[in-house]
């Protein structure tokens, strides 16, 4: 299956379930308060699938998946029978309303606690936040960061593993500073803080790593000069390179790292450059020439052949792994850190510290779905839960076509004691539709600007 109808696959998967979960939300709710339920539907358009359950709810699959709707009895939609207006929406008192309301994104943050249960339940192989290398005169080296220092927390978030690293490092973008609690060395049995100053930290989440513009890498297992796959087809293949083989010499200079190496070939598409190697004892003279492909405007070089790394130290491995009774306050710990970051970042995308292009589109989402159920179940799991605790903050702002609209109208009605006019209300909808609108087509942009 081709990438692209791999991806299209899992980003409808990914869709609808949670779609499924944040209308079923609504719709569980509404039930409990006795508002009749006309229509449940994932999807906008025709109909590909429907039924009427018994309830008289009529359940619909549509061929635009691309949203979903609950459709409840409502005066001012339709005209309500006398002996049915108790069952009418807009007929239920206020607090009943908010918690329909307030369902759909409330659902979307306990799918989200649930997926992460079950990521941890099942667990995940994950290394040791350990600092490989420091720039010099970097922010982190200006702290006081060195390498062979594991990050045990940052701002006071604990850190067991690179994912959570990262996560902790974006949300620190615009912020003045940032505190790294370090265990200065593999068997310490104590850590010390570690202040960073981020006046003058430029981070662009599109193109770059946080930690990378901070001076710091991440501990890599040594690689070597030893040639561990060879591609068929390739310009290594060509030039005769063979798995087993060591690098002794390329372009003229002596093999001393493995950067080194893919800067040569980078720097040369189509160069011939002259390749020495170890074969049986042997030192035999080769002839590369690097293939060429389009990165961005501007061709690099490609040879189509892979080294050997050496073995992770097992001092470094472990499973993130939690019992189904702890797993509970950790899957609930781990989506707060992921609430608190989407909405530090949609704050930070009105003041301007995170720019407009780092909004991200159907595409990118499909990408995504497509990469971690590519990597696995777990992976897959986290990438739902992750964009369920997003789509219910984003379904909470207060714009009237989003959940949050309706509940701005319903306080301001709480407060006033009486309804938000039509007037203002159709106002609102089609203010809040333009800047979505707007917002989409932004993302969508940016989509197609980053393939």
């Amino acid at each position: 299956m081709s990438s692209v109808l791999w991806n299209l696959l899992f980003f409808l998967i990914a869709l609808g379930i949670l779609i499924a979960v944040h209308e079923f939300g609504h719709f569980w709710v509404a039930r409990r308060c006795g508002v009749k339920v006309e229509r449940f539907s994932i999807g906008f358009g025709k109909a590909i699938w429907n039924r009427v359950g018994k309830d008289g709810t009529e359940y619909t699959l549509a061929m635009i998946p691309l949203g979903g709707y609950v459709k409840m009895l409502d005066e001012r939609v339709d005209d309500v029978p006398e002996e049915m207006r108790e069952q009418a929406f807009n007929n239920r008192p206020l607090w009943q309303r908010s918690a329909i309301v307030a369902a759909g994104p409330i659902a979307n943050f306990l799918f989200a606690i649930f997926a992460y249960w079950l990521v941890m339940v099942i667990g995940t192989p994950a290394v040791k936040p350990v600092i490989g290398e420091v720039a010099p005169q970097s922010i982190a080296a200006k702290a006081g960061v060195e390498p062979g220092m594991e990050l045990t927390a940052v701002s006071g978030i604990k850190t067991p593993d690179w994912e959570s690293v990262n996560l902790q490092l974006i949300s620190h973008i615009g912020d003045d500073n940032m505190r790294l609690t370090v265990k200065p060395e593999e068997n310490a049995g104590y850590t010390v803080d570690r202040n960073l100053d981020l006046a003058e930290w430029s981070y662009d989440p599109e193109s770059q790593s946080a930690l990378r513009t901070l001076g710091m890498t991440p501990y890599r297992p040594a690689i070597t000069g030893e040639i561990a796959q060879v591609m068929e087809n390739s310009a290594a293949e060509r030039a005769g390179l063979q798995v087993g083989d060591t690098l002794l010499s390329v372009n003229g200079n002596a093999f001393d790292d493995w950067q080194s190496v893919v800067n040569a070939i980078r720097q040369n598409p189509n160069h011939s450059l002259p390749v020495t190697v170890s074969r049986n004892g042997q030192d035999i003279n080769l002839t590369l020439t690097p293939d060429s492909r389009e990165e961005g405007e501007a061709a690099v070089g490609y040879a189509g052949f892979a080294p050997t790394v050496e073995p992770w130290p097992e001092s470094h491995q472990f499973v993130l792994q939690y019992g189904p009774l702890d797993a509970v306050p950790a899957a609930l710990d781990k989506t707060w850190q992921v609430v608190v970051l989407t909405a530090e970042m949609i704050k930070k995308l009105f003041t301007g510290d995170v720019a407009v292009k780092n909004l991200s589109g159907p595409i990118s989402i499909a990408k995504g779905a497509g990469m971690t159920a590519d990597f696995g179940l777990v992976y897959f799991l986290g990438f739902l839960a992750l964009i369920s605790v997003n789509l219910g903050i984003i379904n909470l702002l207060p714009l009237p076509v989003l959940d949050g609209g309706h509940l701005l109208f319903f306080g301001i009605e709480a407060v006033t004691r009486r309804p938000v006019s039509e007037r203002v209300q159709d106002m609102g909808y089609r203010v809040g539709s333009a800047i979505i609108v707007v917002l989409m087509a932004v993302a969508i942009f940016n989509d197609f600007a980053r393939l």
